[in-house]
């Protein structure tokens, strides 16, 4: 059984999805996630917090992501772009959330919605991001490897 946390990833990942392809407004994307399939199982606070704060933040989250790519985002496919740009959003604002906890939802997010080897990718810019965001953590966490 999902978590209501993972939910809400998932959700905040369709609707970032379609926010990239059309640009439509986040109350609009909003309205659509909130008569979505497992909208009632989600965290609602923590979507909302993820949905229109990546939106709000695209630009910075994006430029955190740059020196992490091999190539401009704007390149990624939707779906890596959408699960990168969220996973981005947790390690600044949710320090809650362990790093690895991040990257594996975000992995998971990506084996669920991306191209058959998208989630190596993603895997490997978030390990990379991790280095550059949540330093201290994610260095004790290599070193108890």
């Amino acid at each position: 059984m999902k978590s209501a946390r993972r939910r809400s990833r998932e959700l905040a990942t369709q609707g970032l999805y379609q926010w990239l392809l059309s640009g439509a407004p986040a109350g609009e994307i909003d309205a659509q996630l909130r008569g979505a399939q497992g909208f009632d199982k989600a965290d609602q606070e923590h979507l909302d917090a993820l949905l229109h704060g990546v939106i709000r933040e695209s630009a910075e989250l994006s430029a955190d992501l740059a020196p992490c790519l091999d190539r401009p985002i704007e390149q990624l496919s939707p779906v890596e772009r959408a699960v990168l740009l969220v996973a981005a959003f947790e390690f600044k604002h949710h320090l809650d959330i362990p790093y690895r906890v991040v990257i594996n939802e975000a992995v998971e997010l990506a084996k669920t919605f991306g191209g058959s080897d998208g989630y190596k990718y993603v895997n490997g810019v978030l390990d990379k991001l991790a280095l550059k965001l949540r330093t201290t953590e994610s260095q004790a966490g290599r070193t108890n490897r």
